[in-house]
């Protein structure tokens, strides 16, 4: 019997033929184009069955594939249903480039203009020798899918000074400024945690991510467009925007694009849809590409929303080092669905815990070497004696965003020495990377060999990057600096918050993953140095010592670690109960000396 999955692709193809199609590119944004989306926007889920947050599909008359990164290889290969579709690494086997090879001559390949950015679309148009690239009226998938969910109906809320630290007038006149000086009389915004951060509103539009979903237009006078549904907005959210900030209905948004004729216009092409430069050109407005003026300093934490951080992750620490202490006691008595959803109720017991800031990846044994393994009803694995557990999770609150990763060894039995030696090599990538030093003007290229150095002197590596930014009280991944070994030119800078979380993955038997954030500050000042910076660690929780293989380890990063577990014990140990006090103190007790 054919599986959904195929079913829809058939489906799918008889409408294709229909609109006189060859082909259709199906990627997994929204018209907002962020990382995560709104169940009526899941299409590639929908269609392929896989439910990665970063991916893209192709659709040709004969052949099918789905393409995502490295995270989500296994995960690809156990959801997709691999009779009707291919599963492609994106990197290894480039979509335009699969789509060049496969694709009939002459065929004409259709794309959803609203919900593709420039920057995606760019590498179709490359290889766009042998096909044609379309854009079609209206979503095709949303035209199959007859039971899709409503647009989200949640209401916006303030985001207090007392958590944002700066006004919205206030980053508005920076903003506009920037846009003055670069000749644009506008910004298209289509991110909405830049226009949740600019207007100092959050919302609940998206699990795991408090915005609304909304598009703006900033304009070099400090105004602000806003197009969302006028019943999300309460009367004190309104009173709260002011003025300056006019609402529109979001199907205003043609009309107000059309005013800007003649005008120079700011669009992120990769934030925003090719649908904002193609409006904006036939309406007689110069469009000029620069990023989002909001990228940069929502990165650049004030010292509101640092110290708002710090508050966020003693709360998030007391929670884990709760559930760390819970699962040492009934490790061989749980599942992964179990174990989760415990440590969230650890979370949810603390004050202002808003949710989860993404869905836990909670993976056991085998489950573990699934770098985003989401865990489900029917993938739920019970614990069991000597294997490796994998808990990636983080938190939502007023104050910050977290988002930290453990790995533990359940016992009984004492880990193999080789499963001891690549922890310990993974811990060492993290310790390196968590005390550089680095000049002003070094970007996270530059410091992802710190994090991957031991691991590389085994033969071992991980397919994926050791940091990524992280917002306040927003998007648990926020750009644009990250820490990788794919080229970014935004430097490092003070007040930014990245993840540091080397790995290893050996696949069918376990995953190591060791993930704490780290704030970046300017390092003390050294006569004749020139400046620089350093990182704090934020997280507080201990790693597993049974894991550790002091030998491998080595003097230098045994002081490191054991002036880290003693922060962790001043900082969290009178916040526990008096057994989990004890569990701590022995967790977080110093290795012994060489």
């Amino acid at each position: 019997m054919p599986s959904p999955s195929a079913n829809r692709l058939t489906a799918l193809r008889s409408l294709l033929e229909q609109e006189g199609l060859d082909g259709l590119i199906i990627p997994h944004s929204d018209e907002y184009l962020g990382e995560y989306t709104p169940a009526c926007a899941e299409r590639l889920e929908w269609l392929t069955g896989f439910s990665g947050s970063a991916g893209l599909a192709i659709v040709l008359p004969e052949t099918a594939a789905v393409f995502s990164d490295g995270r989500y290889v296994t995960q690809m290969d156990q959801q997709v249903d691999k009779s009707c579709w291919s599963c492609e690494h994106m990197y290894q086997t480039p979509p335009n480039q699969w789509l060049a090879d496969h694709a009939p001559k002459g065929a004409r390949i259709g794309y959803d203009s609203r919900i593709m950015s420039q920057a995606e679309l760019l590498p179709f148009q490359a290889t766009a020798q042998t096909y044609s690239l379309s854009a079609t009226a209206g979503n095709l998938v949303d035209r199959l899918w007859t039971d899709r969910p409503a647009f989200p109906a949640g209401p916006a809320v303030i985001h207090p000074l007392a958590y944002a630290g700066e006004a919205s007038d206030s980053k508005r006149k920076r903003l506009a400024q920037g846009l003055v000086r670069a000749g644009q009389a506008a910004a298209v915004l289509s991110d909405s945690s830049s226009i949740a951060w600019l207007l100092n509103i959050r919302g609940a539009d998206i699990p795991c991510l408090p915005v609304v979903l909304a598009f703006a237009v900033l304009h070099a006078d400090t105004t602000v467009d806003l197009f969302i549904q006028g019943s999300k907005l309460p009367a004190n959210v309104r009173d709260w925007l002011g003025d300056a900030v006019r609402v529109h209905e979001p199907d205003a948004m043609e009309q107000v694009l059309a005013g800007l004729k003649g005008r120079v216009v700011s669009v992120d092409p990769a934030t925003n849809a090719v649908w904002f430069t193609e409006t904006l050109t036939r309406h007689g407005a110069t469009v000029q590409e620069s990023p989002d003026p909001c990228l940069l300093p929502k990165a650049l934490k004030n010292p509101t929303e640092q110290e708002g951080s710090r508050k966020a992750h003693l709360k998030d620490g007391i929670a884990l080092c709760r559930f760390l202490h819970w699962l040492d006691q009934n490790a061989l008595n749980t599942t992964e669905l179990k174990a989760a959803a415990t440590l969230d109720a650890f979370r949810t017991e603390g004050a202002d815990y808003r949710g989860e800031s993404f869905p836990a990846i909670s993976g056991s044994g085998p489950n573990g070497a699934v770098i985003h393994y989401r865990v489900t009803p029917e993938s739920d694995r019970a614990l069991t004696a000597n294997e490796v557990y994998l808990i990636d999770s983080g938190g939502q609150y007023p104050e910050g965003t977290t988002d930290v990763t453990r790995t533990l060894w359940t016992g009984p039995d004492a880990p193999p020495a080789r499963l001891k030696e690549t922890f310990t090599r993974v811990l060492k990538g993290n310790l390196r990377l968590g005390r550089a030093r680095f000049p002003k003007g070094t970007t996270g290229s530059a410091l992802d060999t710190l994090a991957r150095f031991d691991l590389w002197q085994a033969g071992q590596d991980y397919d994926h990057g050791t940091g990524h930014g992280v917002g306040s009280f927003l998007s648990v991944h926020e750009g644009p600096a990250r820490i990788s070994k794919i080229p970014n030119p935004i430097a490092l800078d003070a007040g930014m918050i990245l993840s540091n979380e080397p790995g290893y993955y050996e696949p069918g038997a376990y995953g190591i993953r060791l993930e704490t954030l780290v704030l970046v500050h300017p390092m003390p000042h050294v006569e004749g140095a020139r400046p620089g910076f350093e990182f704090e660690t934020l997280t507080l929780a201990p790693f597993d010592r049974r894991l550790i293989d002091e030998q491998t380890l080595g003097q230098e990063d045994k002081t490191i670690l054991d002036a880290y577990h003693a922060r962790v014990l001043e900082l969290i140990g009178p916040h526990l109960p008096p057994e989990a006090q004890k569990w701590l103190k022995t967790a977080c007790a110093p290795l012994t000396a060489a």
